[in-house]
């Protein structure tokens, strides 16, 4: 009463009308009500990881009940949405290699990063990747990618899913779509970076080798293969050498592979015709692959200095682990002898074999036997491999 003026004539809104009358506070328009519920349901998503199908359904279902539009498919929302929490994706796109940070999390690591390391040069170990990659970037620095961490037959175990008495808990989840305790053979692969080029040095093609090439190759944009370095004949490190022939038929003309003598002559047996190929049948496609004899000494791969690591695999069986630089790498080894201390010493980064939590083998390290090793030989960090 008693207004005058232009706003004499301008009636009340309905949020004034409703707080005068019953007391209540003025409803916020809609714009910032889809804002809360938006931010409401951001947190209901941080709560828990996510990746792939399950993500999209999880977004789709939050949107859902708190009644927000789905601005895109659930299928992108989810995998933007998974990359900004650090979720188990791939990078964004194959061509693109992330910006590199100063040092490695272990936190993002457990939060299910993606398998990648990095070192300069070599040298020092670096951080686990972002997924916020410039398009079309190469990578700046030499990266160490996972293939595989576990056991000849890998995890699950079938005769472990296929006894109703037994309750592993670890082959049980291991089935699960993504989860991290599925385990193929042991291998990695180094993209040594140069100024005047980048070479993608495998170690170890085992049985599993193309199953681990069909998830990690197409993410971290992998392609050619210039090296495949052997650390020892047993199936779970050679077994995958004829599944080389997509690469020799269908990426590069051949692959070489520096093997061992004594490894030489077994695969002269269990694969005579990857090496006399003059008893192939023309057509046959068969792996196409350059054999170089390493002896234990020091030899240089795709201008990489590569330092042999020779440890026991066995009683009486030779494996042999490889140092990069700062890096040391011995995936299967029951014992070390005198002479190889010395050539682990500084080591930056030691990835190390570790079969079992509670106890050794006949032919490999167990995690308490790996404890003593890594105390031995005091490196900066260590990572274990080989788990079952």
């Amino acid at each position: 009463q008693g207004t005058s003026g232009p706003l004499a004539s301008v009636a009340p809104s309905r949020n004034a009308v409703r707080q005068a009358t019953s007391g209540q506070r003025p409803r916020r328009p809609r714009r910032y009500r889809l804002a809360g519920r938006r931010r409401k349901a951001d947190r209901r998503i941080r709560a828990f990881p996510m990746s792939g199908a399950t993500a999209a359904g999880a977004i789709a279902a939050l949107l859902r009940a708190h009644r927000l539009p789905m601005l895109h498919s659930p299928f992108a929302c989810s995998l933007a949405a998974a990359r900004s929490l650090g979720a188990h994706l791939p990078p964004r796109a194959p061509a693109a290699a992330a910006p590199l940070s100063s040092r490695l999390s272990l936190a993002r690591l457990r939060s299910g990063a993606s398998p990648r390391f990095f070192s300069s040069s070599c040298g020092a170990p670096g951080s686990a990747v972002s997924s916020s990659a410039a398009e079309h970037e190469e990578p700046r620095k030499s990266e160490l990618i996972f293939l595989g961490t576990g056991t000849s037959e890998g995890v699950p175990r079938v005769s472990c899913l296929t006894d109703p008495s037994k309750t592993c808990p670890v082959c049980i989840k291991a089935v699960e779509p993504g989860n991290r305790n599925r385990r193929r053979n042991t291998s990695i692969l180094l993209r040594h970076v140069t100024p005047s080029r980048t070479s993608n040095i495998l170690i170890d093609a085992g049985k599993f080798f193309y199953h681990s090439a069909l998830e990690w190759f197409p993410a971290f944009g992998l392609r050619e293969i210039d090296a495949v370095i052997i650390t020892h004949s047993h199936a779970d490190a050679i077994g995958g050498l004829d599944c080389l022939r997509d690469w020799t038929n269908n990426v590069q003309p051949s692959i070489p592979i520096y093997v061992a003598p004594r490894d030489y002559e077994v695969m002269k047996m269990t694969h005579h015709y990857l090496v006399d190929t003059s008893t192939v049948i023309p057509g046959a496609a068969v792996s196409t692959l350059q054999f170089n004899i390493m002896e234990e000494e020091p030899f240089t791969v795709q201008d990489l200095e590569v330092i042999p690591l020779p440890v026991w695999h066995g009683q009486g069986y030779r494996s042999l682990g490889f140092r990069f630089g700062d890096i040391c790498y011995i995936s299967d080894v029951s014992d070390i002898p005198d002479e190889t201390y010395k050539l682990l010493e500084d080591c930056q980064l030691l990835i190390l074999d570790a079969l079992r939590p509670d106890r050794s083998s006949s032919t490999h390290f167990g995690l308490p036997r790996a404890l003593e090793e890594v105390r031995k030989i005091k490196p900066k960090r260590t990572l274990f491999t080989g788990m079952a």
